[in-house]
């Protein structure tokens, strides 16, 4: 079976600066105040666990989410990670228990039994599924959407070509280092965004930072 475009096209750090800087002159103004690219999936994770994980932190603190995370692991032997038939075996109560609210309970157990069905592929089923095969498939989940998705093929399955337009970040990151007055229109980023393929991914977490910058130098408030 042929191996889908974004895995044909590599990842190559050094590749996609290049490309970047050479496509846009206000990327290749960031690259160089940001360095060089470090964006490292996490391929130890299966996306079953990814998206279980990633369902635990919506709405969420971080540091709750994990707390909460850590409670569910303690059920089972050794805190390893539960396979989905535990989490359907596991009562409502138990799971309530944990912290997870019951909108979550629903779409963790619906992820379960999808992942169960064959819905959520493993990680080597998943290298045979191009980036939208794997969104039209994984958004028919309770509480996956499609940022939720183009999460997991960045930063678990390490797809090089992903660009989340909708994500509120990446389209600041873009109006910073364009100096505009508004962010884009995800669909206008999406336009603009044709030119930086196959390394989108890599666009993205230059946007990321750029948006990370603007954090660090915001001035502190003023107090009366």
């Amino acid at each position: 079976m042929d191996m889908p475009r974004q895995a044909r096209a590599g990842t190559g750090k050094a590749a996609a600066r290049r490309h970047l800087a050479a496509t846009e002159p206000a990327f290749a103004a960031l690259i160089r105040r940001v360095g060089p690219l470090r964006l490292e999936p996490d391929r130890r994770r299966e996306p079953y666990q990814a998206l279980f994980r990633a369902i635990a932190h919506q709405q969420v603190h971080a540091r709750a989410a994990e707390a909460i995370l850590d409670r569910f692991l303690a059920l089972y032997p050794e805190g390893a990670f539960p396979a989905p038939a535990d989490v359907l075996a596991t009562s409502e109560a138990t799971l309530r228990g944990c912290g997870f609210s019951a909108n979550k309970i629903a779409a963790l157990r619906d992820l379960s039994a999808r992942a169960e069905d064959g819905t959520v592929p493993s990680r080597r089923a998943a290298s045979r599924l191009d980036d939208e095969a794997l969104i039209e498939r994984l958004t028919t989940i309770r509480g996956i959407g499609r940022w939720t998705v183009e999460m997991l093929l960045i930063f678990s399955l390490g797809r090089p070509d992903v660009l989340p337009v909708d994500d509120f970040g990446v389209r600041e990151g873009w109006r910073l280092i364009n100096g505009l007055d508004a962010q884009p229109r995800p669909r206008e980023l999406a336009e603009r965004g044709r030119a930086w393929s196959p390394f989108r991914s890599a666009a993205a977490w230059y946007l990321w930072r750029a948006a990370d910058e603007a954090k660090a130098i915001r001035p502190p408030p003023v107090t009366v």
